[in-house]
């Protein structure tokens, strides 16, 4: 089956070598990986979504993606292989192992982070239930018996009509992290990795009326502010947003993430916590409204019919890379949270998760994950200062949240290679 790009288009020419747009879920499981069940579950799981297995090629001066029969690679090495490559079959989605930690990369133009749970939940499944013999609950699962519908795999942007057209406002300037701290130069991607108890972290968030996307939002803004308190430019953090039910594609497998933005303003500085937190609560409500979130679809149409209207490799790119200019003009930080992970029985093998991907453009960003009663933070950043980590640690500490500082890494991803290079 061929199928032309479309959500794909705009992360496909805004990859690089130096950023590629890659996710990478690691997780540590609680014994050594068996290469063996590691294999069988793969191709287990990529039966299941085959509309992921999948080779980019050009067609008519267009990209389009035809089925892929080729296996998908599974790489004994945590470098792993570079997707859209010939060490991956030309697949955009491989998975590794070393020792006990085992990693799904996936192309983030070919989906996002809540299909790519889903991915994991179902080769957790089946690895689980086959290595430790285990009668694990399916409920939530996909799995390979599944009658697989339509909306998993159509294009669901390309062909809308009647969609809200986007405010044309303008938003100010931003506080810049990067140049604030004088950064421009330390230029070593880096992962600061946090883990919070869940139960302690939801009381605290719950007992301030929050979410544990907006508390963390807030938490980031207050420890910002605190470092900057006469910076003439808005902190502002963009909160992603899955866009799926808004479009009633629920079980989509496309790369649907829109943003909300939290602005931290003068006026909330000494107001206390529930106050503030309350005020990101009703701007997060309402940007996540389907009309609003609507606004952002048909900005995304717009933006991948101009990429289409280009003819060149290098037009097509220039075109993608004006949104990631707007994001490092207008955003300060920005936020992603899936939701609670529910891998069911599998959580209790699993010691430690990670969720990676390439750093936004403004060069400052964090993960939230919850798995199995904790929340994992992974702070991505273009730089390896630990200036904006150690200040958001102290805004946990005064607020009586403990926490572990987990692990300081490089960031490491596979790369895409860009069939046109």
């Amino acid at each position: 089956m061929e199928t032309k790009l479309f959500t794909e288009l705009r992360p496909l020419y805004e990859t690089t070598k130096e950023n590629p747009h890659v996710i990478r879920l690691k997780i540590r499981m609680k014994d050594a990986i068996d290469s063996d069940v590691l294999r069988h579950a793969v191709d287990i799981t990529m039966k299941r979504y085959s509309y992921l297995c999948v080779e980019l090629t050009k067609k008519d001066g267009q990209y389009i993606f035809i089925d892929n029969d080729r296996p998908v690679v599974i790489t004994n090495s945590l470098r792993g292989v570079d997707l859209n490559s010939p060490e991956a079959n030309y697949h955009v989605i491989a998975f590794v192992y070393e020792d006990d930690w085992l990693a799904l990369d996936v192309f983030h133009g070919m989906t996002d982070g809540t299909c790519a749970y889903e991915v994991i939940k179902t080769l957790l499944y089946y690895y689980c239930t086959k290595k430790y013999d285990a009668a694990l609950n399916t409920d939530s699962i996909r799995l390979e018996e599944d009658i697989i519908r339509q909306e998993e795999w159509k294009e669901p942007i390309a062909n809308r009509t009647a969609l809200p057209r986007p405010d044309s406002m303008q938003q100010s300037d931003a506080l810049n992290l990067v140049t604030m701290a004088g950064l421009e130069n330390d230029n070593q991607n880096t992962v600061y990795s946090i883990v919070i108890d869940e139960s302690e972290y939801m009381d605290f968030v719950k007992g301030n009326g929050g979410s544990p996307s907006t508390m963390t939002a807030l938490l980031l803004s207050r420890a910002i502010s605190r470092m900057y308190p006469d910076a003439d430019n808005v902190i502002r953090t963009m909160v992603c947003v899955n866009m799926r039910n808004a479009l009633k594609v629920p079980m989509a497998r496309h790369s649907l993430v829109g943003g909300a933005c939290l602005e931290y303003n003068d006026d909330m500085r000494s107001l206390p916590i529930d106050e503030q937190v309350g005020i990101y609560r009703e701007l997060l409500n309402k940007q996540t409204e389907d009309r609003e979130v609507l606004k952002g679809v048909e900005f995304q149409r717009d933006l991948n019919n101009m990429i289409l209207s280009k003819k060149t490799a290098q037009e097509r790119i220039e075109i993608a890379k004006m949104s990631g200019d707007v994001i490092n003009k207008t955003v300060t930080v920005m936020v992603s949270y899936v939701g609670k992970a529910d891998f069911n029985g599998a959580e209790r093998y699993i010691r430690d998760f990670r969720t990676l991907t390439s750093p936004p453009p403004n060069g400052f960003g964090v993960e939230l994950a919850a798995i199995d009663g904790r929340f994992m933070l992974d702070f991505i950043q273009t730089f390896s200062s630990d200036i904006y980590v150690k200040a958001f640690l102290k805004e946990l500490e005064e607020n009586n949240i403990r926490f572990e500082l987990q692990e300081v890494s490089r960031l490491e991803l596979p790369d895409f290679k860009n069939p046109w290079d």
